[in-house]
Order: C-alpha cells, then sequence, then structure tokens
C-alpha cells in the first residue's frame, strides 16, 4: 500500500474507532469520513469497519461458501478503484463484503455505478 493510501487507513482507523465509542454505526462512520477523503465508496466501508485489505481478504474467504477463487488483496484493490481503473466487483462479491462491513451490498456502490449492473444483480444488491 502506498504512503498515502496507509495514512488514509490509518486515519480512518483512529476516527471510526473513536466514533465507534461514541455509538455510530459503520454507515455514520463511513459518511464521517466521506466529508475528508474522497474514496470510493468500496474502500471507504472497509476503512470505516477499520479493517486491511488482508483482514477483509481473510474474513471474505473464510465465509465464501461457493467453491469460488478465493479473493487476492490485489483483487479487492482492483474492484475498490472500480470503475475509475480496476474490475468492477461481482454482486455476489459485494454481498459478502458487506457482511464483513456490516452495511447494505447497495451502500457500496455509488447510485450511477450501480445502474450499470444487470437487473438481477441489481435485485442482488437490495436485497
Amino acid at each position: 500500500m502506498s504512503g498515502k493510501g496507509y495514512q488514509t487507513l490509518l486515519e480512518c482507523r483512529r476516527r471510526g474507532f473513536h466514533l465507534r465509542g461514541h455509538g455510530f454505526t459503520v454507515d455514520q462512520i463511513a459518511i464521517v469520513l466521506s466529508l475528508d477523503h474522497d474514496v470510493a465508496p468500496l474502500r471507504l466501508y472497509r476503512y470505516a469497519a477499520g479493517l486491511t485489505a488482508a483482514q477483509a481478504v481473510a474474513t471474505f474467504n473464510a465465509l465464501e461458501s461457493t467453491g469460488a477463487a478465493p479473493l487476492r488483496e490485489s483483487r479487492l484493490y482492483e474492484y475498490e478503484s472500480w470503475p475509475e481503473s480496476g474490475r468492477r466487483p461481482p454482486a455476489r462479491v459485494l454481498r459478502l463484503l458487506a457482511q464483513i462491513y456490516g452495511t447494505h451490498p447497495a451502500q457500496l456502490l455509488a447510485a450511477e455505478t450501480q445502474a450499470t449492473y444487470s437487473s438481477g444483480d441489481q435485485e442482488l444488491l437490495r436485497v
């Protein structure tokens, strides 16, 4: 992780820990963090949950039960960079990441980005 990205993560983790101590939810913490950091929602929610990429990937792989190839940190970073770059995260991945982060899957994407998914995938993101 680059120096600036790591510093952002540390700041967000510190601030998130403080806000959780005051009873803020992950969704509320993500809103607060978004005021100071121009980060895509998927990465912002990982930060709001206080997780490193390694922690998120380890939890994802422990919970993933479809037999798909394990998630790697590099792929998580690609998902977090989309749509500016990287890869589009599948709806099933977003659902599991939302579970890990303690939010609803639709929160992990901007509304205009959600609209690029098929109607079936959009339904998965709403459930």
